[in-house]
């Protein structure tokens, strides 16, 4: 929607905080973030995941991929910059992307370096 609310450049900061959002920057008018992993087959993971919360939440970021490397950028481009749904999205990726099982759960978890944050 064109009436939503679009953040100024020194309001990002506080609302990344607000988030739990520490390792998403403000580079450019897009809020990115950098994730490294153990390589090709973990990295398409890594993007169909973020794909499918992208469709659920109608909302789609710009992914940048390689071996072991996918960058995520975030803008409501209806807006015209960073709005909510861009903090809503970025959290949900992160939270996602960045589980894992407890210690001492049913779960062991994969050994290997997976993604990481």
């Amino acid at each position: 929607m064109a009436d939503e609310k679009t953040y100024a450049e020194a309001e990002i900061p506080g609302k990344l905080a607000e988030h739990g959002l520490d390792n998403w920057k403000l580079e450019e008018g897009w809020l990115r973030r950098k994730y490294t992993t153990e390589g090709w087959p973990t990295t398409l993971l890594l993007v169909n995941a973020i794909g499918y919360l992208a469709e659920a939440a109608y909302h789609h970021p710009d992914l940048t991929v390689t071996w072991g490397k996918l960058w995520v950028k975030l803008k409501t481009h209806s807006a015209g910059g960073i709005t909510d749904k861009d903090f809503a999205l970025a959290k949900k990726i992160e939270d996602t992307v960045l589980w894992r099982p407890p210690a001492g759960g049913p779960l062991e978890g994969n050994p290997n370096k997976f993604v990481k944050g």
